[in-house]
C-alpha cells in the first residue's frame, strides 16, 4: 500500500486510483465523503471526483484513524475536530520515519 504523499506527482488522482493506494473499496471513500467533511474532493462536469494531494492527505488521516487505530466515525471526527494540526504534523513526521526505515532496510538488504 502506498500511502507516502510525498511521492504523489500527478495534479489529480481518480477514486479508483485512491481505492487502490488505500486497499480500500470506491463505495468507502464515497462514504467517508459524506460523513467527513474535510474531505471534498474536485468534480468535473460528468460528476467524476478528482482528488488532490491534499484530499488524499485529509483521507489518509481518516483511513489512520479508522483503519488503523480503531476509531469509530464519531470518535473520528471528533478528534480531527479537536487537534486536526497536530494529527497532521504526527502523520508528516510517520511518513519521514517510514521513508528512513525503507532506506535503511535497502542500505541491510545490500550489504548481504
Amino acid at each position: 500500500m502506498n500511502r507516502n504523499t510525498a511521492e504523489l506527482t500527478k495534479l489529480y488522482y481518480t477514486i479508483g486510483e485512491v481505492a487502490e493506494m488505500f486497499d480500500v473499496s470506491k463505495s468507502l471513500i464515497r462514504y467517508w465523503e459524506s460523513e467527513f467533511s474535510i474531505l471534498k474532493p474536485h468534480k468535473n462536469s460528468k460528476g467524476d471526483r478528482r482528488f488532490t494531494k491534499q484530499n488524499i492527505e485529509q483521507l489518509d488521516i481518516i483511513y489512520h484513524l479508522v483503519k488503523e487505530k480503531g476509531f469509530t466515525l464519531e470518535g473520528a471526527k471528533k478528534e480531527i475536530r479537536n487537534s486536526k494540526s497536530s494529527l497532521v504534523q504526527k502523520k508528516k513526521v510517520l511518513d519521514k520515519l517510514a521513508g528512513i526505515k525503507k532506506g535503511l532496510v535497502q542500505i541491510r538488504d545490500g550489504m548481504k
